[in-house]
Order: C-alpha cells, then structure tokens, then sequence
C-alpha cells in the first residue's frame, strides 16, 4: 500500500443539482469544518510552547543552564520557520483532512519523546522535528479558509481562526504548570503530547477538502462572486513549479508582503520577549504588574484579529491593505506611548500593551489573508508558507540583536530601532493599499465583459 496516497486531494463527486441541498450541505460543512480546524490549531500551539513552561522544573531535574534549554528554542524557531515555506508548499498538493492531522499527531508523540529522555542532544533532535511537523499547521487552515470561505466574508473568518492560538497560548500555561507541579516535567510534557494526537484523529473524522470533493460548487458561485460557472469543476490544480514560481516567486506584491511580514513580526516578538523585562528593570513595576500588562497585549491581540478582518471586509470590501496600513501607523504611535509610560504607571502601561497588541496582530493576520488573495486559491499554503518564512526570521532577529542593542546602549536606543522598524512596516504596507484581489479581478473582468454588447 502507498501510504502516501492518502495525503492527495479528494478526488470530485458528482455535482448536486437541488438549491436547498446545496445550501444545506454548504451551511453544515462551513461550520463543521472552521470549528474542527479551529480546534486543531489551538492544540498545534499547545505542543509549540509546551517546552517553554516545563524548562523551570528541567533546569531543577536535570541540573540544565538556561543557555543549554534557549539552544532548544533556537532549533525549534529554525525548522519551525522552515517548515512554514517547504510544507505551505506541500500542503497545496495535499489533502488539508490529512496534512493538518498527521502533523498534530506527529508533534504530539515529538512530545512524548521528548519527555523520555535526558539527553540535550536527543532533546535538540525530538524538538527540532516537532518544529518541523508544527508547520504542518497553519497552510492547510489557509486552504480550507480560501476555498470554503468568500472573498467578502474571509477576512472576518481568518480573523476569528487566528485567535485559536491567543487560546492555545492561554491554555498551555495553566495545563503544563499545574501537571509539572503535581506530576513533574516529563508528564507534562506526556499530557499535551497525548491530547494532541486524540485530537488530530478527531480532525481526521472532522475535516474534509474541497466542497468540490462533496459536490458543491466552488464558494465564489455560491455566493455570486463570479459569473463563470466554468469555476466548478474545471479548476485545474496547479504543478508544484506554477504555484511557486507563477504565483509566489514572481508575484512582486507578494515579496513586499513577505518583507512587511518580517518587521510585524520582530515588532510582535519584541514586545512579547522584552516587553516584562523592560516594564520591570527600566519602569520598576513589580514582575506580577509587568506579566498583567503582556497579558493586555495578548487580550489586545485577540481582538485585534477580529476587529481587523470584520473591517477590512465592510469597510474595505475585501481590500486588505488599507487597514494593514492604518493598524501600522497605530503600531509606531503605541510603541512611542510605550516608551514613555510613567514610572509605575500600569493602567497607562495596561492601556499602551492591549493597543500594541490590538494593531500588531491585526497585519500579522491580514498580511497573510491578503497573500493568498494576490497569488492564487490553489497556492494558498505556498504563499502563507513563503511569507511565514519571513516572519519566522523576523522573530529570530528580536532575540539576540535586540538584547545586544539593551545591553551596549540601553533601553533608548532599544525604542529607536523599535520604532525604526515600525516606520519601515507601515511603509512597506502603504504600496498595496489599492491593490485588489486576483479574485475581485477576475469578478470585475467578467461583469464588464456581460455588460458588452453581443456582435451584430
């Protein structure tokens, strides 16, 4: 048997003919498949930070410096940012049911041996490849969202997944801390890894590809966003060298997408890593008042998800730059206000970390909406996968760099480059603001040429 089978695409069923079926079936799907993938992503993260919040009770066991276990978070943001391009790409030529499932399931067992061991070398191996089977995660999300869900509707959709990490993240802290504490490291490292792989075999049940694979038609003719009916079953899939070369490489909207993505994610990275510390050491707040204001900036993250896509859908019509942009120019104003917070002042400071987060996640979420919209349907995972690779580097790049710029010149200078690089986003962001969709493109191409007089 060639076990690889089961990762190519459904194949087509017969189209249904009935309205009121087609209706149906589209509304039970939708729903089906955008809380199962939701689900699974959250779980994704859970096995992404479960290492982060073991590492104090295996530094106590094992006797581990901190510079030993941060080798770890190196080899897992590495094969992590990799993954995101080679698998994106990979996920377009898949089937989403299995792809997403398959690297749960991985990244759960990746776990359980990681917890087996004592070693840092087969530490660094197990967590490398969880890094790897991590990026199986979001590009099968990507191509459900561009198939299942209309270019009217998908930034409001994307913008409500997004948040499964801002759970995820809220659930691995509360769940590994208290297991650590009750049972120790190793379980807590066994429980996420045992969880992820029940519910990877959930999605397995759950999920499916293509409403196409269940005989409906392509979302865009459901909703009457294309008046070619030639949308149903003649989308051809493309070769893997169109969706990357075609689509992706010679796509110039897309490389400034990807060089956007690499300063929101430094600016995020950096007020995630640095922001505690610089709250605690330069603005004396006391370590809990400094952790609730990261909290802020996460509850801010999540509603900024949301309110980005909701507006840019029916405010923009679909247009992603426009809110891209203005949400960057709030980033540079927020990170200004950050740095002059009063000396303890943790409402203002509150206040300042919900508003970062609030205009930060909104591009970190609509750059890749707006990636897939301006390459092609059928490369949603490549381009998400390309300009993840970016972001990725961007993160690495918050690390040492910024810590080396605290330390040799202090925390003004820290602010400079921060606020630097959030000038370089917004006007990286500002040249796609009119930019429409290949989608909306295609839609207008076709209503004028409807509106043309017949010959003769």
């Amino acid at each position: 048997m060639n076990w690889f089978k089961i990762f190519e695409h459904a194949p087509y069923k017969e189209e249904i003919k009935d309205p009121d079926l087609i209706k149906k079936n589209y509304k039970y799907w939708r729903m089906r498949i955008f809380y199962s993938m939701y689900i699974g992503y959250a779980f994704f993260y859970i096995t992404r930070k479960s290492f982060t919040f073991a590492m104090p009770a295996m530094m106590v066991d094992l006797g581990f410096s901190k510079a030993d276990l941060g080798i770890l978070g190196s080899v897992l943001y590495i094969t992590y940012g990799l993954s995101k391009f080679i698998s994106g790409m990979m996920s377009d030529r898949s089937n989403p049911r299995y792809f997403m499932a398959f690297g749960l399931i991985l990244t759960g067992f990746f776990n359980i041996f990681f917890g087996m061991t004592s070693s840092i070398l087969l530490f660094a191996i197990f967590w490398g490849l969880n890094g790897w089977f991590q990026g199986w995660g979001w590009p099968p999300c990507a191509r459900l969202l561009t198939h299942w869900y209309s270019q009217s509707e998908r930034g409001t959709w994307w913008g409500i997944a997004s948040t499964s990490h801002n759970v995820g993240g809220a659930i691995i802290p509360v769940l590994v801390v208290f297991v650590a504490e009750a049972l120790g490291w190793r379980m807590a490292m066994y429980v996420p890894g045992i969880l992820c792989i029940i519910v990877g075999l959930f999605l397995i049940n759950r999920l499916r590809d293509t409403p196409q694979s269940l005989g409906l038609p392509t979302i865009e003719v459901f909703k009457g966003e294309t008046t070619s009916q030639k949308k149903n079953f003649e989308e051809k899939e493309l070769s893997q060298k169109e969706m990357l070369f075609e689509y992706v490489l010679k796509n110039k909207y897309i490389w400034i997408l990807a060089f956007a993505y690499f300063f929101v994610y430094i600016i995020r990275t950096v007020i995630n890593d640095w922001g505690l510390v610089y709250l605690y050491e330069y603005k004396q707040f006391s370590l809990i008042a400094a952790g609730s204001c990261i909290f802020s900036f996460e509850l801010g993250g999540f509603f900024g998800c949301l309110a980005s896509g909701f507006l840019s859908d029916k405010l923009f019509k679909g247009r992603r730059g426009p809110i891209n942009a203005i949400f960057g120019l709030f980033v540079v104003l927020s990170v200004l206000a950050l740095w002059y917070t009063p000396v303890g002042g943790i409402i203002f400071a509150s206040i300042v970390m919900f508003a970062i987060g609030f205009f930060i996640f909104g591009p970190q979420m609509l750059v890749g909406v707006a990636a897939t919209e301006l390459s092609h349907k059928k490369a949603a995972g490549t381009a998400v996968g390309f300009i993840g690779w970016f972001g990725y580097a961007g993160a690495a790049t918050a690390g040492f760099p910024f810590a080396k710029i605290t330390q040799e010149y202090g925390w003004g200078m820290f602010f400079v480059v921060l606020g630097i690089c959030s000038i370089v986003m917004v006007l990286l962001l500002l040249p796609v603001w009119s930019i429409k969709s290949r989608e909306q493109e295609e839609f207008e191409e076709e209503k004028g040429s409807n509106l043309e007089p017949e010959a003769g």
